[in-house]
Order: structure tokens, then sequence, then C-alpha cells
């Protein structure tokens, strides 16, 4: 009873703005995929379930770091390590360390790790993305697969980011972010009126509420380079929420307060319940040489 209180007073109390990691243990491992407990949304391009389409992402975020053998990498916001894992098998990495703020996810993960025999290779840590425990220049590549938009700030995560990526080394980011507001005043409303209930459900600081040409001036201001910044919405929201409607077994294999507001949303047009929300692939570069600062 406790715990589905918990659901109304985070999903139905518009007063209630529950913090990340409190959020991700009301959600535990019950997730809308079947074989794994990816929390993603997916790349839906070529998938046809949720579990095809959370590997797609994965498989899209690594490919934007070039990930590779010989590279460390360090994966911010892990969840329970199914992309570590993943990677660790399709890529071959000489090392991953994670960090994740949410230690029962941590435990988890661990724990599912050494199952595949991997902990000599995958390195997960409770940590903090916006002040990592790492030395300066100590990393090839970094990821953060859907969870920079929770940081406080992205902007501080990029700086951390930037300081422990070697020269020459990169990060991508697939992340969450406001759309520009376009089209009709009643337009521009919807999507205000999406965009606020998602930050205020889903813990988005005020500050990471912004739309992409920020977003490319923040990685720039950093100090970036071979910045890209692609827009994949289309092939996330509305494929995601058609497979969802017509699969309502994954709908049940979350909780039963969770299944009633997810029902809900699969009543609304997808237009409507995305409208002011985008989805990005964000890549860069540290450069090899970085130029003094006057």
């Amino acid at each position: 009873m406790g715990e589905a209180l918990a659901y109304l007073n985070w999903l139905f109390n518009p007063f209630q703005r529950a913090e990340a990691p409190a959020i991700y243990e009301l959600l535990s491992t019950r997730t809308a995929t079947e074989r794994a407990l990816y929390l993603n949304l997916g790349f839906w391009r070529d998938a046809e379930d949720m579990d095809a389409a959370s590997d797609a992402l994965a498989d899209l975020v690594a490919e934007g770091v070039r990930l590779g053998p010989d590279d460390t990498l360090l994966d911010v916001g892990f969840g329970f390590g199914d992309q570590d894992i993943r990677w660790a098998a399709r890529h071959e990495p000489s090392q991953i360390i994670g960090l994740n703020l949410t230690g029962f996810q941590v435990q988890i993960a661990r724990e599912r790790v050494r199952e595949q025999g991997l902990e000599h290779r995958i390195d997960l840590r409770e940590g903090s993305a916006t002040a990592m425990a790492l030395p300066d220049e100590s990393v090839d590549k970094i990821t953060a697969l859907e969870c920079a938009f929770h940081f406080r700030s992205r902007s501080d995560f990029l700086r951390e980011a930037f300081r422990v990526l070697r020269p020459g080394g990169r990060i991508a980011v697939a992340d969450i972010i406001p759309r520009g507001l376009t089209g009709s005043a009643w337009h521009r409303f919807k999507q205000r009126t999406s965009w606020a209930l998602v930050a205020s459900k889903f813990a988005i600081p005020r500050e990471n509420a912004y739309p992409l040409p920020t977003y490319h001036a923040e990685l720039k201001l950093c100090g970036y380079e071979q910045i890209r910044l692609d827009s994949i919405r289309d092939q996330v929201y509305a494929p995601l929420h058609q497979w969802l409607g017509a699969n309502r077994a994954a709908i049940r294999r979350l909780h039963p307060v969770a299944r009633i507001a997810a029902t809900i949303a699969l009543t609304r047009d997808p237009a409507s319940v995305y409208a002011g929300l985008d989805y990005v692939l964000a890549t860069a570069a540290k450069p090899l040489r970085l130029v003094q600062r006057q």
C-alpha cells in the first residue's frame, strides 16, 4: 500500500517533484522490456519490439563515440548495466567505468555484470556525473544514455566530461530537451504543457530546459569541437507510443499505478503527448590540442 501511495503521489500530485534516484527506486526493475532491464525509450527506425529498440539506442550511442578495442569508456547513468554488458561483448573496450547515483541500480547492475563474468572489464560505481571522482584526462570515451536531462546541471556534467576526457576523446549523449516553439498559439501552448508535465514528473531541472541551438552553444562553450546534434524524435516517441498501444503485455509489466498513467497517455494523440519534446543524439570531441585562452 505504501508503494502504491508513493506512485500515486508522484504521478498524480501536481505539487510533487521527486528527485531522479527516488523515481528510479519507484520504477525498480518493472520495465517495459521483456528480456532486459532497459529504462530508455528506444530507437525505433528498424526495431520491432521494446528490447530491440532499446538495444538500437545503445548501439547508436556507441557509434556516436566510435567505441572500439583499447578504449577506456566512462558510462554515466548506466541504469541496470544493459548497455555496458552489450558494449563489452560487441565492441570489446579495454575497460568500462560506470557512474550512477541510484544505489540499488548499482547493486543490481554489479550482480548482473558478475553473472556475465565481466567484472574485470566493467567497473560500476556509485557516483556523481557533475563531480566525477576521476583524474583529469583519464578516459577515451564518455556516454550518457538518456540521463543527462536529470543532472544538476547538464552544463556541469559537460564541463566535467571535458575535464576527464583525454585529448581527442569523444562524448555521445542521448538526451531529452524541449522543442523550439512553433506554429499557432494553441500549438505553442500544447508544446509548453507537454514539456512542463514531463519535466515536473521526471526530474528535469529548469536549468536543463533549453532547445537544440543552446545545447550546441553549451558544448562549444565547454571547448568541444566536431559538435553534431541530430534530432531523432520521429524515431523515438511516436513509434514507441504506437508499439505500446498494440502490445499491452508490456504495460502489464509496469507497476499497477504506472499502468494507469500509461493507459491514459495511450488514449491521446502522440502528436499532443510529445508536442513539446525533442530527442537528440549529441556527439562531440575534445580537441587534440587545447587553445590557451588569454
